[in-house]
């Protein structure tokens, strides 16, 4: 494989990316940039899956195990390889010496082959993504692929740049004065720290799951995926990818595997505490997050846990922008983003904007008409909302229109091409900030499309309740709109004092739940929403340590 005439001029893309943060993307956005049959051959792709076993040829296969259910109500029927975990391991072990000693730049142009291979069947993976998520085809086929291929891309740049860092060989004279001076040789090799378990989430399998995977890879060290069992499909296919390329590159394909598991069987957790599992990468809820964080001793774990995205409503210079790119935000595959703002902070005076005074209650409602003009069309809603992807979403949205005076009423929204979808508009609630009762709710994560009005007392409250909400529930995102300096700069305070990312005064095509990589980070690291980011060097340094050797010279 000429794998650096190949790549090496994309990994020197992504590196000199992470430097600048500016935009850049080896992947197209468009799903016509992928060939005039790209469509028709990506569906075709996905529906020979359907129905049959998914072969992988890993060892240590004791059993077939299956039973996805598309949120939009065919069921897959595909069948996977249930893992022997005590045979499987010692297998992902055997190759990872002659991957150490690859050295950063094969592995990283390795897993670049990898990604270009999955690149090529985006859009097969488009809908692998859209029939365990829940995403609408559009946000599966650019948040699915693309953008979770530049998520992973941006991972091996940042683990090619640590590993380098050090060089891998030097040789050392100290001088002695009128004696010889003291010279030794020395090596230093970036050594992995065993084998990596992935365990995938049931919203973003590929864009949460990347990053991880690649890192650890890209690093030296096998990657075990575990994927959430209602969305296996997705990482199944990378795995199948990941092992043909390791394969063919004239490596060990079993440092890539795949665990899935059988109903009810809690794999994660008996996975987590095995001594062979050295690193863990999460995605999903905080007690099992923190359960994680507590127990897997033996492991470095990363964990993207759940959190209170809030948004500080406190003036505008344009009113209707800022209705505009909330609606947006607050509707995206129907709220169901660790990213989806929550609490949107109101005073309840009212805020100044250039279409003069609003009241808390004319705020309300017009975010309200906002959000129901941009669903109003059945067609444009099922394109935005996707489906909900799993029943305790439905319930926490049916339960919510209980706990306030309803602003915004959720409605049903019938998919003439899939009528076993449940499509549901966001309801927005109006809540009191001064009253205890209303705090449980509002500071309590209600993922799914659900938000939250809670009027305040006025803005410098608003500011005290939303750092006491990143700093005891945490935030992937907060977002304020603001004509003021000093607002500006008291809501930057917070957001730099408690680790949280900030987004001020998005009224055009940006949205607060949405992030780019190479640029943007997603997530801090620094709240208990994370105790990492995608991606940055600390997201990737220590799943490898730098181990010397000394000789006389």
């Amino acid at each position: 494989m000429q794998l650096s005439e190949t790549h090496r001029p994309t990994l020197d893309q992504a590196l000199e990316a992470i430097r600048s943060r500016a935009y850049w993307s080896p992947h197209p956005e468009h799903p016509k940039a992928y060939g005039e049959n790209g469509a028709a051959d990506g569906l075709a792709a996905y529906q020979a899956l359907l129905g049959k076993r998914f072969e992988l040829d890993q060892p240590g296969t004791d059993d077939w195990t299956g039973g996805e259910v598309s949120p939009y109500g065919p069921e897959l029927g595909v069948e996977y390889p249930h893992p022997d975990i005590d045979v499987l391991l010692p297998a992902m072990r055997a190759g990872m010496a002659a991957w150490r000693d690859a050295g950063p730049e094969t592995r990283a142009l390795v897993c670049i082959e990898i990604l270009s291979r999955i690149s090529a069947r985006t859009h097969e993976f488009a809908h692998a993504v859209m029939h365990t998520s829940g995403q609408a085809f559009m946000m599966a086929f650019q948040a699915g692929g693309p953008h979770a291929q530049d998520r992973g891309l941006e991972a091996v740049a940042y683990a090619y740049e640590e590993q380098t860092r050090t060089p891998r060989s030097v040789d050392w004279s100290k001088p002695q004065g009128k004696r010889d001076p003291l010279e030794l040789r020395k090596a230093f090799t970036a050594a992995p720290r065993g084998i990596s378990l992935l365990i995938g989430c049931n919203t973003f399998p590929t864009w949460n799951g990347f990053p991880g995977l690649f890192a650890s890879l890209a690093t030296g060290n096998p990657v075990l995926v575990k994927p959430h069992p209602r969305a296996v499909l997705p990482l199944a296919l990378t795995v199948r990818i990941a092992r043909e390329v390791l394969a063919e590159a004239g490596f060990d394909a079993n440092l890539v595997a795949l665990a899935a598991e059988r109903p009810g069987e809690g794999i994660a957790k008996t996975l987590a505490l095995r001594p062979e599992i050295k690193i863990i990468d999460y995605t999903g809820s905080t007690a099992f997050g923190d359960w994680l964080e507590e127990n897997a001793r033996q492991a470095q774990v990363y964990t993207e846990k759940a959190g209170v995205n809030t948004v500080v409503v406190d003036s505008t210079d344009h009113y209707k922008g800022m209705l505009s790119n909330l609606a947006f935000s607050l509707s995206l595959y129907s709220g169901q983003m660790c990213t989806t703002p929550q609490n949107l902070l109101i005073p309840r005076d009212g805020i100044t904007t250039d279409g003069g005074q609003k009241s808390y209650d004319e705020v309300v409602a017009d975010i309200a008409a906002a959000v129901g003009g941009l669903l109003g069309d059945d067609a444009r809603a099922n394109a935005l909302l996707g489906a909900l992807v799993n029943p305790d979403v439905k319930e926490r949205l049916d339960a919510a229109a209980g706990l306030g005076e309803v602003a915004l009423a959720s409605r049903e929204v019938v998919n003439p091409e899939f009528p076993g979808a449940v499509v549901r508009t966001p309801v927005i609630v109006k809540l009191d900030g001064a009253k205890p009762d209303d705090e449980a709710a509002y500071l309590s994560e209600c993922f799914g499309p659900v938000s939250f009005a809670v009027a305040v007392d006025s803005t410098s409250d608003a500011v005290e309740l939303l750092r006491r909400t990143v700093r005891d529930k945490g935030a992937m995102t907060v977002g304020a709109y603001t004509t003021s300096a000093d607002v500006e700069r008291a809501v930057e305070d917070v957001c730099l004092e408690e680790s949280a990312q900030l987004s001020l005064n998005l009224t055009g095509g940006v949205y607060v739940n949405q992030t780019a990589a190479f640029s943007d980070f997603h997530g801090s690291g620094g709240n208990p929403a994370a105790n990492a980011a995608l991606c940055d060097g600390a997201f990737v340094s220590n799943r490898f340590r730098v181990v010397e050797v000394r000789r006389q010279a």
